[in-house]
């Protein structure tokens, strides 16, 4: 213990001695220091000058080293005179693309400093610089850091995950050359290698060939995958501008209808019907939980460039645990989405209950949802009344539709990044790209639609606002229901399978408003969290 607090005490003095605002300089800059302090302040915290005044060394570069008095140090003469300690690099640094430009005398090629700020020089390893790299390298090479910043790599590496590839991981920082020269780490003949530094389960001919600046807006580069980039955009802007114009043209006749008094909640007189069984709810439930998870996970990837993705990285524990937690939350997914998909084998083949697919309880669109669809946007207009629904509305049927297409082509795209070194073994690299562009959209797609149009049409509609609880309950007040769905109401009603029960205790009630509030909330701080981030970028 008195080892510890002797060693502790010896470091708090070099430290004090490093960090002095004061003229406790080391003697070898305190002359000047006495003009330059600042500077020499600054000096003191970086590899020099740690290597200085911590460790001692007597060939740490001083002022006078680099600046010979008064003189500052031309860009050309800057790799002469680090060459003077730097022997084996600057050698190096000369036969690569950069020097070649140096040597040229082109004010284009970098040198030391342009990398390596002269008096905040930092070790390369350490995290500041490391995920500094894009943007010092984008000083220069603009498209290319643009390009580099949409993958998972430049994603990931500003979120501050480290271990992330960067430029100088790929492209070698001393020893850079075009790709088509033989020596460069990235020509063809290396890849294999260069990949191999940080994939060390796979290094084949079809892993290597995915893009890590892939251009999917470049119809020349790459025609397929501009298509597919061109589809998803479509589908992106095509079912929000839709969806997005349904639900403002709703919400102004909602307004409307509440300033009218068209609106009047329906009296709770004790009875209720049996809207959603518990297998429903409970899955519903697990929908919410999986689903507001994976985007809160995946969401600071695809926006890293924004302060809100960092902090809320951060929150979950940083890129490589929110990984981990995004994993596992898709295995959920294919959890419940299975156990649906078994409940309708069951359901159509062994109960024969058809009418799953063409009946009143169908989910599948037809063609009386067209005719609500258009009564409801005379509507809308003022030029008719609002339709009579019956179990299902073409808005909840859409929302199933959507989750139905939305569950494998997200699933199997996230499941292709997730085990790219399996797909890789028969499926060329360009899947990889086009795998992680059609999961990003086609989760900006889910969550952009789940957390504004199905909260709206659900809960934020002022017929339901603040929220609906019935999905979590699974009891919907009689009333109500006469009134929302009353072509449902009137059928089994005339069957005689109209089964009155009683209202959801004040516990199931309570539990509805805390947990579907929370996810409205969560959700809907989410999506600020994108239309910010679209202002910004």
């Amino acid at each position: 213990m008195k080892q510890l607090l002797l060693g502790a005490f010896f470091l708090c003095l070099l430290l004090q001695q490093a960090y002095s605002t004061e003229n406790n300089f080391h003697p070898k800059i305190k002359k000047c220091a006495a003009c330059h302090e600042e500077i020499a302040q600054t000096y003191a915290k970086s590899v020099h000058g740690r290597g200085l005044i911590l460790s001692g060394l007597p060939v740490s570069a001083v002022c006078v080293d680099c600046h010979l008095s008064h003189a500052v140090p031309e860009q050309k003469n800057i790799p002469r005179i680090c060459g003077k300690c730097h022997v084996g690099v600057i050698n190096m640094w000369e036969k690569s693309a950069h020097g070649q430009l140096w040597k040229k005398g082109d004010s284009r090629g970098p040198v030391c400093t342009t990398c390596h700020e002269a008096h905040k020089l930092q070790e390369p390893w350490l995290k500041g610089f490391r995920i500094n790299l894009p943007k010092t390298c984008g000083g220069c090479h603009e498209e290319k850091a643009k390009l580099y910043k949409d993958t998972f790599h430049g994603q990931a590496t500003s979120l501050g995950y480290i271990a992330a590839a960067t430029c100088s991981d790929c492209h070698t920082p001393h020893s850079n050359f075009p790709k088509n020269d033989p020596r460069s780490s990235v020509n063809k003949k290396n890849l294999a290698a260069t990949c191999g530094k940080c994939h060390t389960k796979t290094t084949n001919a079809n892993f290597i060939s995915y893009n890590p600046h892939a251009e999917p807006e470049n119809r020349a580069k790459d025609q397929n995958f501009y298509y597919i980039w061109l589809f998803m955009t479509g589908l992106l802007f095509g079912t929000f501008g839709l969806f997005g114009l349904h639900t403002l043209l709703w919400l102004q006749r909602s307004i409307v209808g509440a300033i009218r008094g068209e609106f009047s909640k329906p009296a709770d007189d004790g009875q209720y019907v049996i809207r959603f069984s518990l297998a429903e709810r409970l899955t519903h439930m697990t929908i919410i939980i999986s689903f507001i998870m994976l985007a809160a996970t995946g969401l600071p990837l695809k926006y890293s460039f924004t302060p809100w993705a960092g902090f809320l990285s951060q929150i979950l524990g940083g890129v490589e645990t929110a990984r981990y937690f995004h994993k596992f939350f898709a295995l959920v997914t294919f959890g419940y989405a299975g156990y649906h998909l078994l409940s309708l084998a069951k359901a159509l083949v062994i109960n024969k209950e058809y009418s799953l697919l063409w009946g009143w309880r169908s989910l599948v669109p037809n063609f009386d949802d067209l005719k609500d669809f258009l009564a409801n946007l005379k509507w809308f207009f003022y030029l008719g009344k609002r339709p009579k629904f019956d179990r299902f509305t073409y808005w909840e049927k859409f929302d199933y539709m959507a989750i139905f297409w939305g569950i494998p082509v997200i699933g199997l795209s996230g499941l292709i990044i997730w085990a790219k070194y399996f797909f890789s073994a028969f499926l060329p690299g360009w899947v990889l790209n086009v795998a992680f562009l059609i999961h990003s959209d086609e989760a900006l797609l889910a969550v952009g639609f789940i957390f504004t149009i199905h909260f709206f049409h659900s809960h934020l509609r002022p017929e339901n606002f603040p929220l609906d609880p019935v999905i979590f309950t699974g009891r919907l007040p009689l009333s109500r229901f006469q009134e929302e769905r009353p072509l449902e109401y009137e059928r089994l009603k005339a069957k005689g399978e109209l089964k009155i029960v009683d209202k959801p205790s004040k516990e199931m009630i309570l539990f509805a408003y805390i947990f579907g509030g929370a996810a409205v909330l969560v959700g809907t701080l989410l999506v600020l969290g994108i239309i910010l981030s679209v202002i910004v970028k």
